[in-house]
């Protein structure tokens, strides 16, 4: 038998995530990737298949967590100046606890709805 390392698992439940998570033109998706270092964020536009938005924690001074907090309030910001004021969250597969919700309540508290 064969083991089911943690990368194949999280990529089945984004699998499972993503049956029911679409974004729009209307309503993109937030999607958001976390590494050990880092943390990426698109927002994306599903039906024209385009990246709206896209951001990382790369280059920033911040620790971990600041960094997060600071990448949501800026997509949210970016978000808002292309006229686009909700979204739908897509954590990824990911836990929704620590650097993923961190970087989802700055963006929620910038002014995006989810």
């Amino acid at each position: 038998m064969k083991s089911i390392t943690k990368t194949q698992s999280r990529q089945r439940r984004h699998a499972r995530i993503r049956s029911r998570v679409i974004g729009s033109a209307l309503r993109p998706r937030l999607a958001v990737y976390k590494s050990n270092r880092y943390i990426h964020a698109q927002v994306i536009d599903d039906e024209a298949g385009k990246t709206l938005i896209a951001g990382s924690t790369k280059g920033m001074k911040a620790k971990k967590t600041a960094a997060a907090k600071e990448l949501g309030k800026d997509l949210a910001k970016r978000a808002q100046a292309a006229g686009i004021k909700a979204v739908v969250f897509d954590r990824g597969g990911f836990r929704y606890t620590g650097r993923v919700a961190i970087l989802a309540d700055a963006a929620r508290e910038a002014g995006l709805t989810m």
